[in-house]
């Protein structure tokens, strides 16, 4: 089992689930994705875009040269999408696939039917992209969103019970975001996400997905609401959901034991079936 952690976070953030899992009997691996934890955190560049194809290429390579098995990836917020991505480009090194939540701004857009773009309309959106993403003065607020007791309000936005003082929860978020390319990193995969093509979206990710997939969602998520779910459920009728009550945007984290009984439940009917 590979754990993805979400934006701004790293593996870390699965303080309060590895240990459960490798007890219920699974191989349990954390990876930093690139750009956090403790990963490099490189620019832009044109031909390796900082994006949820780096992610899963990524993720496909470290199980390749270490799993060495097709695995389960549970992801967390954009870990999730990282692990559809990559059960979509790599299905044959995945075996299931869990996303709590799913996260893509395109899932709100879904029932829209959006004209192919031409060429000029392409460039110019390419253009405005990279002109507001350089505009940005990331290198003001970056350092002091780290720095000052904003990233506890951050961090709490994402958490429907109070965490203000998790000392733990607070170096996991921000020490990543104190080195020094984490400024550069931010920029470069917000240019490559907003960029990315519609093949990368989550919409045409779950359209063609061709393993077993969960989603769980906290019904308090302020930042990717339950709603969201339910489009995706709209996009694959088959996908099963569970919501868990009281609980925000981090479940895996907010309420461990019921994140881990819808797991390790949903995975034991998997096997049975």
């Amino acid at each position: 089992m590979l754990l993805l952690h979400g934006f701004g976070a790293g593996s870390g953030h699965w303080r309060r689930n590895a240990a459960v899992l490798a007890e219920a009997g699974w191989c349990v691996y954390g990876l930093d994705l690139i750009g956090f934890g403790s990963s490099s955190q490189p620019g832009h560049q044109r031909r390796q875009a900082l994006d949820n194809r780096l992610w899963a290429r990524q993720v496909q390579a470290f199980l390749a040269e270490v799993v060495q098995v097709p695995a389960v990836l549970v992801g967390h917020s954009l870990g999730g999408l990282v692990a559809l991505t990559c059960s979509v480009y790599f299905p044959d090194w995945v075996r299931a696939v869990v996303a709590a939540p799913l996260p893509d701004p395109t899932l709100l857009m879904a029932r829209r039917r959006t004209p192919r773009r031409r060429p000029w309309r392409r460039r110019l959106q390419r253009w405005l992209v990279h002109l507001l993403c350089r505009l940005l003065p990331l290198e003001l607020a970056v350092p002091l969103l780290a720095h000052s007791p904003l990233l506890d309000l951050g961090i709490q936005s994402a958490y429907h019970h109070p965490v203000i003082g998790d000392r733990e929860l607070h170096r996991v978020i921000a020490w990543p975001a104190r080195r020094p390319g984490a400024v550069r990193a931010l920029r470069a995969m917000s240019i490559a996400m907003a960029l990315r093509p519609h093949r990368a979206t989550a919409v045409s990710l779950l359209r063609r997905l061709g393993r077993p997939a969960l989603l769980i969602w906290g019904r308090q998520d302020r930042l990717v609401p339950v709603e969201v779910a339910q489009q995706c459920r709209r996009l694959r009728s088959d996908l099963e959901l569970l919501v868990i009550e009281q609980c925000g945007h981090c479940p895996h984290d907010e309420t461990p034991a019921a994140f881990h009984g819808a797991v390790l439940g949903w995975l034991a009917r998997l096997e049975s079936g």
